[in-house]
């Protein structure tokens, strides 16, 4: 009979003693299971490294990362530093140390990058003790003004612990509500972190730490050519049958770009329309396409310039001696200079601390040194957030306000300094089945003052702002991926959707796709500020409203003295909502603005259950409960 021997619960240290394998083939029936399971006594290595294993969408969890994959090489600690769908999963049962650091995306799911991380981890066919010999940390980036503050990383400590790791420290939820922003929390967490690894695994005897003025070596370096290559090879050819993706996007020619506010209106808002024919692209209600945008001329050039670079030069970009990160697959080999900034580093971005960090290495004027380590401190995130986040700064500004710094960086560097542009998120709005090879989007153009002379814009929507396809042909690299979302499928089951703003663009997917279905039980609440100013596609709602498709309620918050906003309308159609949920199963959306929005139509709709439905305040909260967990309450919300 097979034992596995386990350590008393209160030691401090991941298991010895118990060894297990992890296949990710695909599970079998029961009785053909791949796992194997083998039991010995097994000694710690005479050395060990620390793995960091990121799940991030915006880029902020892998910043994270590789932060602490910085500290670690000051420290003498050996370290890799991952994507979690990057990592083979199966090798993390032979592991000895690992942090993981990962955000919360949409309603409480996992980012793009550790999906298939996750779904292998929550097998329900792994061993409970599996991973007795890992010794973890998990540290969770979110956002508490959001429902499911932290919920991947709460969810993913609490299932390592069922595979049998032992947790060094509690999981570590970082909060951008923060005072601090997520460094409040993200600080003393690794400085608890550290002083239980390093007290379990100390360094090498005789190694002291590295200094922080410093710099640690780069994880490339530049080759340039000399002359102009002739073809260039990108490392992954695409599969022509595979959907497009992100290291493969599809260059979908831009039909159209309409401003469909009013030209006396304050914000500029676009429908965009794009043929998407020969793509393989498919898509549904709910779904979102992915672009990524590109830096505009004029910053390419002023960068080059501070940076002394010739944008037309062509390199061969190669990890250097000891780097475990591969070449990013999205850069050609060879790739240029002007590609490179173009199309790659988020110059643009207000720079994080890490930003603030690296530049101190190279500072040597003396000025310039002191304030790059003030905000490179704890003690200076005040100082560093009135400077840099608040009034919006970007990355090619901090440069031009530190000349003598920036004219010390080593090319070498960029890929360490600046991260990668990362890819914006659009609700779709168009259905295929009324549009067949079209994809279009409503997009609000971010403009916007503060301090600082120059105006702020949004990097990708003022780029597709400025895409004209009447002048010549405009293609745009897009893929598309599935959204949160979902819509019934039956003919009868009635769809609510409140949407102002661009919040309406998934359902206008929706609503079309309904029709063509043949389903017409379609409640559209809409709101925005001035019926003749912001009023989106109302051509189109009032031919569908006349055909007998749709309902519509309108909120035209500005046209009147006192505001009314799409939660007063909800309100005001209780009897008509009461009898869609409580007696024909109806389901109910939201999607819009983060801000007030979502709760205040919720709190909208318990008055709806209180006044039609005779219930209390609580019994209201718990019905709406119920809605959310059967997937009848349904929300799409940013910030």
């Amino acid at each position: 009979m097979l034992k596995i021997w386990r350590q008393p619960s209160f030691s401090i240290g991941a298991t010895e003693g118990c060894e297990y394998q992890w296949s990710t083939a695909p599970a079998l029936r029961k009785s053909k299971r791949r796992l194997v399971v083998t039991a010995g006594l097994c000694d710690r290595m005479a050395t060990h490294s620390l793995l960091v294993l990121y799940g991030s969408q915006t880029g902020t969890a892998q910043d994270t990362a590789e932060r602490i994959g910085r500290q670690a090489q000051r420290k003498r600690v050996g370290v890799r530093v991952q994507a979690l769908d990057s990592y083979n999963v199966a090798n993390l049962i032979s592991e000895s140390l690992v942090v993981f650091v990962c955000a919360t995306t949409g309603q409480g799911d996992p980012p793009d990058n550790m999906k298939n991380f996750w779904r292998f981890l929550f097998r329900k066919s792994l061993p409970a003790g599996s991973l007795c010999r890992l010794d973890c940390a998990v540290l969770g980036l979110g956002d508490s003004s959001y429902p499911k503050f932290n919920f991947v990383a709460k969810k993913l400590y609490k299932r390592l612990l069922q595979l049998g790791a032992n947790a060094l420290l509690p999981v570590g939820l970082a909060d951008d509500q923060h005072d601090l922003g997520p460094d409040g929390v993200i600080d003393p967490w690794l400085i608890s972190f550290w002083q239980k690894v390093l007290s379990l695994y100390p360094p090498p005897a005789g190694l002291s730490p590295l200094r922080e003025e410093d710099p640690l070596p780069p994880r490339y370096v530049f080759q340039f050519l000399d002359d102009v290559p002739e073809k260039l090879m990108n490392p992954l050819p695409p599969d022509d049958q595979a959907p497009p993706s992100s290291v493969h996007p599809f260059p979908a020619r831009m039909v159209s770009n309409e401003r469909v506010t009013d030209p006396s209106h304050f914000q500029d808002v676009r429908l965009i329309e794009f043929d998407i024919t020969g793509s393989n692209i498919q898509y549904g209600a709910g779904d979102v396409v992915m672009m990524r945008p590109c830096n505009f001329t004029e910053d390419v050039e002023q960068f080059c310039q501070l940076l002394r670079l010739d944008s037309d030069r062509y390199f061969i970009l190669t990890p250097t001696d000891g780097s475990t990160a591969p070449v990013p697959a999205r850069l050609p080999q060879p790739c240029s200079v002007r590609y490179l900034v173009e199309k790659f580093l988020d110059i643009a971005a207000v720079p994080r601390r890490s930003f603030f960090e690296l530049l101190a290495t190279f500072a040597t004027n003396e000025l310039e040194r002191g304030k790059l380590a003030e905000f490179s401190s704890a003690q200076g995130q005040d100082e560093l957030h009135s400077y840099c986040n608040r009034p919006r700064r970007t990355a090619l500004e901090v440069l031009t306000d530190f000349p003598h710094t920036t004219a010390e960086l080593s090319v070498n560097y960029l890929l360490d300094l600046f991260p990668e542009i990362q890819p914006r998120t659009f609700s779709i709005a168009s259905s295929l089945l009324a549009n067949p090879n079209r994809l279009q989007v409503l997009v609000a153009v971010v403009r916007y003052k503060t301090r600082l002379h120059k105006p702020r814009k949004g990097l990708c929507s003022n780029w597709l702002a400025s895409l004209d396809p009447t002048q010549g042909e405009v293609c745009v690299p897009l893929w598309v991926k599935k959204g949160g979302l979902t819509f019934p499928q039956d003919l009868e089951t009635p769809a609510i959707m409140v949407g102002p703003g661009t919040g309406v663009a998934p359902f206008r997917t929706a609503i079309q796709e309904r029709i063509a279905q043949f389903k017409t039980a379609n409640v559209l609440f809409f709101g925005c500020r001035s019926e003749t100013k912001d009023f989106y596609c109302h051509l189109e709602w009032e031919e569908k409203v006349q055909a007998g498709h749709m309902t519509l309620f309108t909120a035209f918050s500005r046209d009147q003295e006192d505001k009314i906003y799409v939660q007063h309308r909800v309100k005001e159609q209780a009897k008509l909502l009461w009898d869609l949920i409580a007696n024909k199963n109806a389901v109910f959306y939201i999607a819009g603005n983060s801000k007030q929005m979502p709760t205040g139509v919720c709190d909208a709709l318990k008055e709806v259950f209180q006044q039609e439905g005779g219930v209390t305040d609580s019994q209201a909260q718990d019905m709406l409960d119920a809605m959310e967990k059967a997937g009848r309450l349904q929300s799409e919300t940013w910030s």
